[in-house]
């Protein structure tokens, strides 16, 4: 997949400013024009998990579509069951804490983690 480097100026945690590039896919439109996703301002987060990475059970805050862009990510349920997503797949995560609930971690929400031999790399688009 081809990337487009995106050089970001940011203030390092010994407070001096830095650059970086930062990797964004461009996995759409034709040889001759690769495009990114659209992005909607404020309304999209990135994440990097490492390998081994695994969440304990949580619910999502605020609904928001979740694409996969690198590496594996298994969903789990409380049933046991659970689900694998890989580069290019998507789902909708809306299993919000229901109104007046206190959460349970044996009753509410899922679990998240990394498979594979490469980091998960995902993209939250808050619906």
């Amino acid at each position: 997949m081809t990337e487009f480097s995106k050089v970001v100026l940011f203030t390092d945690h010994d407070g001096r400013a830095r650059f970086r590039d930062d990797a964004v896919p461009l996995g759409e439109g034709s040889p001759q024009s690769m495009l990114s996703e659209v992005f909607t301002c404020g309304g999209y987060q990135l994440r990097h998990s490492p390998v081994g990475f695994r969440s304990q059970f949580h619910c999502t805050t605020t609904p928001q579509w979740v694409f996969i862009l690198g590496g594996q990510m298994e969903i789990g349920l409380q049933d046991g069951s659970s689900r694998v997503f890989t580069p290019g797949q998507h789902f909708y995560s809306a299993d919000v804490l229901p109104p007046g609930a206190q959460f349970d971690p044996t009753v509410h929400g899922h679990w998240s983690r990394q498979l594979g031999d490469d980091p998960l790399i995902t993209l939250f688009v808050r619906g």
